[in-house]
């Protein structure tokens, strides 16, 4: 049963909610629940009286953490998408949040053998997809043979950070995927963690924070700056640091430190 309610008092706003059986009060918006093997994710957001975003995230109880199949040996296919042996969750943010922040759900991958190219990302990670669109618009992206024309209607490159460019890697149920070049795993250095932006139909659609498995067990409290573009296609709020916080038997990916921009 969902349960919404906003209340406003002396012009600040004051949310409390029941959602999936749980209360949250003091601007917490518990979104979506899954199960993830012997574990659980979910989404989230923190606003403040103001009704500002203040950060979001997903979660994982070291359940779901510790429980993920991890295959002995190296994979010899390929593949990136929701499918190819590869898992995938889907968890809306709460209807609340969703009216506030640049994002409607987040689709988490889960990459046993990691993906293509080869000898960089090829770890056992996990891809969240912080996305714009909703789910159906999502899972509705065809292959780029069905829908080349969408997939090569990219934004302008302002709307991207400075040094990012298309992987040209356009994927069905995902879109097109754009890398930051100076990313230390593209010189040599080890893969960990790396912030990816996507786009369709002439659209920036999603953040993607890619981590492995092995950094997400082994940091307790890491933050990074996230690439800002100079030009945004909405006017709201937008994130600038990810963040990997660990507590009370459940690790947390935080998009943080939320800016007002003004579309242009």
């Amino acid at each position: 049963m969902k349960k919404l309610s906003i209340i406003a008092v002396s012009g600040f706003l004051l949310v409390s909610f029941v959602y999936n059986g749980e209360s949250s009060k003091k601007g917490f918006l518990k979104g979506e629940e899954v199960k993830i093997h012997d574990g659980k994710g979910w989404t989230w957001a923190q606003v403040n009286k103001k009704g500002e975003p203040e950060k979001i995230g997903f979660s994982m109880s070291d359940a779901a953490l510790n429980s993920v199949p991890v295959p002995a040996g190296k994979h010899t296919g390929g593949g990136h998408d929701a499918h190819a042996g590869h898992e995938y969750w889907v968890a809306k943010f709460n209807p609340i949040a969703h009216t506030i922040i640049p994002f409607n759900f987040v689709l988490l991958n889960w990459n046993p053998y990691g993906h293509p190219p080869e000898n960089i990302y090829d770890k056992p990670h996990f891809d969240f997809h912080f996305y714009s669109q909703t789910p159906d618009e999502v899972m509705a992206i065809g292959p780029y043979e069905v829908d080349s024309l969408k997939f090569n209607n990219v934004p302008g490159q302002d709307y991207f950070p400075a040094k990012y460019v298309n992987t040209n890697h356009s994927l069905p149920q995902m879109g097109a995927h754009w890398i930051d070049v100076t990313s230390p795993e593209l010189s040599g250095k080890p893969f960990t963690e790396t912030f990816i932006y996507g786009s369709f139909d002439g659209k920036v659609t999603f953040y993607e924070p890619m981590i492995t498995l092995d950094f997400l067990k082994n940091q307790s409290s890491y933050e990074r700056s996230i690439p800002v573009p100079a030009k945004f296609q909405e006017t709201g709020w937008y994130p600038t640091v990810m963040r990997i916080v660990k507590h009370d038997g459940q690790t947390d990916v935080v998009l943080d430190k939320f800016v007002y921009r003004t579309k242009s």
